[in-house]
């Protein structure tokens, strides 16, 4: 099976924070981690299913020896594939939208 992707993707296991509305209305959120990013995409492994179409938030942490600075990429999309592989979830994701930001500090 052949997919055009688009752009390139680099492996990347990062913290992610994923959030989606359920279809019973129901705000949803789980932690999982990158599998790999490109400029219009993701694939992330969570423990949850989302359906596809699913409209997603999802928080990436990049690190500051990736970026100089700890940023925050907050993004928008869409899940458009799902996968499960033994007793680990993942989906794929467009990003329709995103911000890149300084990751706020916690106060000591």
């Amino acid at each position: 099976m052949h997919e055009d992707r688009g752009s390139r993707r680099v492996p990347l296991q990062l913290p992610v924070h994923v959030r989606w509305k359920a279809a019973t209305g129901k705000r949803q959120q789980a932690q999982g981690r990158t599998a790999n990013l490109s400029g219009n995409g993701l694939f992330i492994t969570i423990p949850a299913r989302l359906r596809l179409g699913t409209q997603v938030t999802f928080s990436v942490q990049l690190p500051a020896e990736v970026t100089r600075v700890p940023m925050e990429l907050i993004c928008r999309g869409e899940v458009v594939r799902q996968r499960r592989k033994g007793s680990q979830r993942g989906i794929a994701a467009i990003i329709d939208d995103y911000q890149l930001r300084p990751k706020r500090r916690l106060p000591n």
